[in-house]
């Protein structure tokens, strides 16, 4: 019998002008390990929400939801919350107490349950998950993974029968997203826990996992174990087949996809490496990947420089930049990775004007940024794109806010068009007459990326862009900075998408403890770390020295 089932869902969102989720059927079993992936706005996040009915959208629905065979509606909210255990993407969303052991006990003082009885559970918990040592900080001074962290100890705490997760990684850098994917993996192998996860960064997840939905359109158009999946999307050309694991995106590149070959394919670094191995032969000497730089760009014009800049956000605060030093050149895509909490999103703002260091300087385009926050002597010829997109939505339609960057342009119809020309881009023309909150987390994310194009600055700054991104988007996104690039347009990318960063930046810098720690090609960055680098680059790097991308594999296994 099936913990949980979805039989004939569809689901419509007031004024859409199609489902959300169109005869949706699917069962979870006991114990069962479900990851579900799709396209932005595929319905991934509508469905996960029909599980649990106090985070059920509010629209037009047939079919059901039944939890032990009961429909879910029929189930109290108490015994729901309960048995039904519910993390969001946004590690701050969830969050209501100041103190850690608060949080911790939060649910289950809602629930009723004994002090005696709570005081074991949170020190339960506590140990368990490994946060003693931070158990009576204060929420406000976790890092993103820690927040995270916290949300699934406290939902764990009242024992739920099933964990349902939707994109948890979403906000975390690659370290702290395997950290947190591992828990959940300990959760359902030591607890036999019932595991129904949403997830874009599919590297980690898969592996863990015993079976694959893939959702389009509203509609599930694949489901089974990871391998027969992941085969099936290359062999018939899906979009989707670019969002698997590097191993098998590998394997089905070299030696395709049938179906009969699908056991054999590999899903871990581990099985990649043994596979490569046996591919190649025993005495080939290792390849080496070029690590230099595109010739004459190290010659150009420098238009954003910061220098030896630090800076706090209190007097009594600690430092989040020490003494960086950095610059930025005219055509350029700089990529700046590092850990939860090390200063990537203070270095952008520092680099906008929003806030100012307390020792050293920033100059853009030749101008140094001095005095008092705020108006910027650079104002509009540097574009930002938040880490929260929703912040740069002020008006009830995504086409009134797309259009207030084109004020400039007199003509109605003229700016209508460059207003269509950008949304087509970013792929948000069906959308535009929506309130930017009813938008799926990818879609507020590319609308946002459409307002900061449309601003066509010199500078374009973006913080985790790929957040809630799929991958075929991310595909053009990365066709897209290029041409901005070749334009002459400096792009700064601060993102945790080790891949996305490798395959587009021309330049990556790793920031640690308020610094750079390490700066150079993606080659030479990606190539030399250990941990902080790509599947591709662990499974490779007995073969070849430098290969970062799948690309480079594939290339490494056909010369």
């Amino acid at each position: 019998m099936a913990l949980f089932s979805v039989e004939n869902l569809t689901f419509t969102y007031p004024g859409a002008s199609r489902p959300a989720l169109d005869g949706v059927t699917l069962a979870f079993e006991r114990g069962s390990f479900t990851v579900v992936c799709g396209k932005s706005g595929s319905g991934k996040s509508t469905l996960l929400r029909h599980l649990k009915t106090v985070l059920t959208p509010h629209g037009q629905r047939t079919g059901q939801v039944l939890l032990d065979e009961k429909p879910l509606g029929s189930v109290l909210e108490r015994e729901q919350a309960a048995r039904i255990g519910f993390v969001m993407q946004d590690p701050d969303a969830q969050l209501t107490c100041d103190k850690v052991w608060h949080e911790l006990a939060f649910g289950l003082e809602n629930l009723g349950v004994p002090p005696d009885v709570m005081r074991v559970r949170v020190a339960e918990m506590a140990s368990y998950f490994g946060i003693q040592n931070w158990l009576h900080a204060s929420v406000s001074e976790l890092s993103g993974g820690q927040k995270q962290l916290l949300n699934l100890a406290a939902v764990m705490a009242m024992q739920p029968d099933v964990l349902v997760l939707d994109e948890p990684t979403g906000q975390l850098d690659p370290l702290a997203a395997f950290d947190f994917l591992t828990t959940v993996r300990r959760l359902n192998d030591e607890l036999g826990m019932t595991v129904i996860m949403s997830e874009h960064r599919l590297e980690d997840a898969l592996s863990m996992a015993d079976r694959l939905v893939v959702m389009d359109a509203g509609r599930v158009s694949a489901c089974g174990t990871p391998r027969e999946v992941g085969c099936a999307l290359h062999d018939c050309g899906s979009d989707m087949a670019r969002a698997m694991p590097a191993p098998l995106r590998v394997f089905c590149e070299v030696e395709g996809a049938l179906e009969e070959r699908a056991e054999a394919c590999p899903l871990t670094v581990r099985e990649g490496r043994a596979w490569l191995s046996g591919r190649l032969s025993a005495g080939r000497r290792l390849a080496i990947m070029p690590t230099e730089e595109a010739p004459g760009r190290s010659e150009r014009q420098a238009v954003l420089q910061v220098e030896n800049a630090w800076f706090r956000y209190g007097r009594e605060c600690p430092d989040v930049l020490r003494g960086l030093s950095l610059a930025v050149r005219e055509g350029e895509i700089l990529g700046i990775v590092g850990g939860n909490g090390s200063g990537k999103s203070t270095l952008l703002r520092l680099m906008c004007g929003a806030v100012r260091p307390y020792r050293g300087k920033v100059g853009v385009l030749g101008k140094r940024l001095s005095g008092r926050c705020g108006a910027s002597p650079v104002d509009g010829r540097v574009a930002m794109l938040p880490q929260d997109p929703l912040n740069v939505f002020v008006k009830q339609r995504v086409r009134d806010d797309l259009l207030e960057m084109l004020q400039d342009i007199r003509n109605a119809a003229e700016r209508d068009e460059r207003m269509r020309e950008i949304a087509g881009l970013c792929g948000i023309e069906d959308v535009l007459d929506a309130h930017p909150l009813d938008l799926s987390g990818g879609e507020v994310q590319r609308a946002a990326l459409a307002k900061a194009l449309l601003a066509n600055p010199r500078i374009l700054l973006l913080d985790e862009p790929t957040k809630g991104i799929d991958a075929f988007f991310k595909e053009r996104l990365a066709d897209v900075l290029a041409n901005l690039a070749r334009a002459g347009v400096a792009v700064v990318l601060v993102t945790h998408d080790i891949e996305f960063c490798a395959r587009c930046a021309h330049r990556v810098a790793l920031l640690f403890d308020g610094s750079i720690a390490s700066e150079g090609t993606p080659r030479a960055v990606f190539g030399g770390n250990g941990f902080y680098t790509t599947a591709a680059s662990r499974m490779s790097r007995h073969v070849a020295e430098g290969a970062v991308t799948v690309e480079d594999v594939v290339g490494l296994c056909r010369t």
